[in-house]
């Protein structure tokens, strides 16, 4: 039975970029929040939504005589890119570990506001969650937990800049945390960005991971397209 490479929900086919017998990798639209299955607040909550087309046996899960499958790390709501997933609770745990020891190479873009004064920096400043505004990060030099992203710039336009991030460690909104902090928010963040400046969209595209299969010890390396979001930016320049 041929394997279709997308998976089909009822509002929109999310395109598959890496399988094997342990994860699957997909192209994580906007707009969607990975959140536990049982939480109902939102209908765009992606777990509950690959859980119920698994249990209803939809082509794209049948012919891959799929059971299960669950993502093994988060990505914003607005942030778009690789996101993986396991078969298999054993997987889950073996994958998490990998995000967890910082074995999982992961590498961002962002189109920020205005132009870094440095072609490269890297940002260490400690993140807890922010008491006075549920759902917001904030720095806290004294009791937040240890965060590291690498920063270069690729491309400069008129008003914005293009840039990779590299972060070493998975806190929850880091880059655009530590973008901000850097003085370059995200475009179109409407938590950490300028409220002088408006975007219909979060600029941050997840577009790389490479590790170590953790079962095969194979080297793997998982590539998101880039030309439509250099596009939506008004950049055209390749990155990968």
């Amino acid at each position: 039975m041929a394997k279709p490479a997308f998976i089909e929900l009822p509002t929109e086919k999310i395109p598959i970029l890496y399988e094997d017998r342990s994860v699957l990798a997909i192209d994580k639209p906007r707009g969607w929040m990975l959140v536990p299955f049982s939480w109902q607040k939102t209908a765009h909550n992606l777990q509950a939504a690959l859980t119920s087309s698994i249990a209803a046996g939809d082509f794209w899960a049948r012919s891959r005589s799929l059971r299960f499958l669950r993502f093994v790390h988060r990505l914003d709501a607005d942030t778009t890119g690789i996101l993986l997933l396991a078969k298999s609770h054993g997987a889950v745990d073996t994958f998490r570990n990998l995000f967890e020891s910082r074995k999982m190479d992961k590498t961002y873009l962002a189109v920020v506001d205005g132009m870094p004064k440095e072609p490269e920096w890297t940002c260490r400043l400690k993140l807890a969650s922010d008491e006075q505004s549920r759902g917001r990060m904030k720095v806290d030099a004294r009791n937040g937990k240890e965060a590291e992203t690498f920063f270069r710039v690729l491309q400069a336009g008129p008003a914005t800049t293009l840039v990779e991030a590299h972060p070493v460690t998975g806190r929850t909104h880091q880059i655009r945390v530590h973008l901000a902090q850097s003085g370059y928010p995200v475009v179109g963040d409407e938590l950490y960005g300028r409220t002088n400046r408006r975007s219909p969209s979060l600029a941050l595209r997840a577009i790389r991971l490479a590790y170590t299969d953790p079962f095969t010890k194979r080297k793997i390396e998982i590539r998101a397209p880039t030309p439509q979001f250099l596009k939506a930016y008004g950049f055209n320049q390749a990155t990968n």
